[in-house]
Order: structure tokens, then C-alpha cells, then sequence
């Protein structure tokens, strides 16, 4: 019965934090993809978005750091 009452506690928390759950369902499948299933070309492009969302988060510091 303890793992059905950890089972409710998690989806209220689910419920409650939806972004935040789906940001941690997004990283725990892009980290199992990199680790599990990519060939050489995905991480190729995975490291060029990379670099590219670097770049727009770099951006938006600056601008928020010269507002």
C-alpha cells in the first residue's frame, strides 16, 4: 500500500508543478537519447543546438543585465 500512497503523492506533485514536470521529463529523455540511441550525427546536431541555445541564453543576459 506504501507505493500506491508514494504513486498519489507524486502525481498530486505532478498536478501541481506541471512545468516543472514536464522540464524534467524533457532532460530525462534528451540525457537517455545522448546516452542510449544516438549515432554520430545526431550528436553532431545536438552539439550544434547546443551552442545555438547557449547563444540565445547568452543573449537574453546580456539584455536583462543592461536593462
Amino acid at each position: 500500500m506504501e507505493g500506491n500512497s508514494q504513486t498519489e503523492v507524486n502525481n498530486r506533485w505532478q498536478e501541481k508543478n506541471k512545468e516543472g514536470a514536464k522540464y524534467i521529463s524533457a532532460r530525462s529523455s534528451a540525457r537517455s537519447f545522448i546516452k542510449n540511441y544516438a549515432l554520430e550525427e545526431d550528436l553532431d546536431e545536438i552539439m550544434e543546438l547546443i551552442l545555438e541555445r547557449k547563444q540565445v541564453l547568452l543573449e537574453m543576459k546580456i539584455d536583462q543585465d543592461g536593462m
